[in-house]
């Protein structure tokens, strides 16, 4: 499969805004689902948002109420809504594919293992 692929990243002052893109191949089929992933520098990559197949999200306490996934009728394009950016947001963010099984349970705490893209730079800085 191929992997998924990301755009949309830059840079924004404190309490600006960027919208993230993903395309993933429709050949992962029904039973996977998407989410968003960001490593910053030093730190390990963790779970930003992720969107089952119904629509169901799940959100990392730091980003809720800021941030916001969604996804397109095909459910193979993901986007990331991200508002009033922090100081402690920028990194590299990472759009995945996932089991939806897993994602059901796990929700940002899932490990998509190898299906990550090669992700895009968010900066945040006066």
């Amino acid at each position: 499969q191929v992997s998924p692929v990301e755009s949309g990243g830059g840079s924004v002052q404190p309490g600006g805004s960027l919208r993230l893109s993903c395309a993933a191949s429709a050949d992962y089929g029904e039973l996977w689902c998407m989410g968003w992933f960001r490593q910053a520098p030093g730190k390990e990559r963790e779970g930003v948002a992720t969107i089952l197949r119904d629509g169901t999200t799940d959100y990392a306490d730091v980003v809720k109420g800021r941030f916001t996934i969604s996804q397109d009728e095909s459910k193979f394009n993901a986007y990331l809504q991200m508002n009033d950016l922090k100081p402690a947001d920028p990194g590299t963010y990472y759009c995945a594919v996932a089991a939806c099984s897993g994602m059901q349970v796990l929700g940002v705490k899932i490990l998509p293992g190898g299906n990550y893209g090669r992700g895009t730079q968010v900066t945040v800085s006066s």
